[in-house]
């Protein structure tokens, strides 16, 4: 049976958005971001972060899909990879800012997934430095 795996990202701030929206702050951050060439800053939420840094890693993190192959068969094995920003009305994300969820079909797929496969463990890794918070949920449909 399917097990769906749930991972919330925290991507670090720079500032509060109110501060951000003073003119000044702008002044600082846009050509801050302008002059590394591969930064931009952008308003999240409450916060303003350095975007190409998080849309990277959300790009690779759906990349993952296609990047992790199984050990035996060399075929991909995440079934399904999907994920976005955080749109929820509710305010009650507690700073998670992204959603991804991916399948997989069975324990064994998941179990290399989490503790073997390199692109995925490559993956975690490199996020270190851009994210504050990571939550993770896994569930099989009809179990409870």
């Amino acid at each position: 049976m399917a097990i769906y795996h749930i991972v919330l990202f925290k991507f670090k701030s720079l500032v509060p958005l109110d501060e951000v929206k003073a003119v000044s702050l702008f002044a600082f951050l846009f050509p801050l971001a302008k002059a590394q060439s591969h930064l931009t800053v952008e308003a999240v939420g409450n916060s303003a972060y350095v975007i190409s840094d998080s849309k990277q890693a959300c790009n690779r993190m759906l990349a993952l899909k296609t990047n992790c192959k199984h050990p035996e068969t060399k075929q991909e094995y995440v079934k399904t990879s999907i994920g976005g920003i955080n749109n929820s009305p509710e305010n009650i994300a507690n700073g998670f800012t992204h959603a991804f969820i991916s399948q997989f079909d069975n324990e064994d797929d998941r179990a290399y997934y989490l503790s073997e496969d390199p692109a995925h463990l490559g993956f975690v890794k490199s996020i270190g430095e851009i994210v504050d918070l990571v939550q993770v949920i896994d569930f099989t449909p009809g179990v409870f």
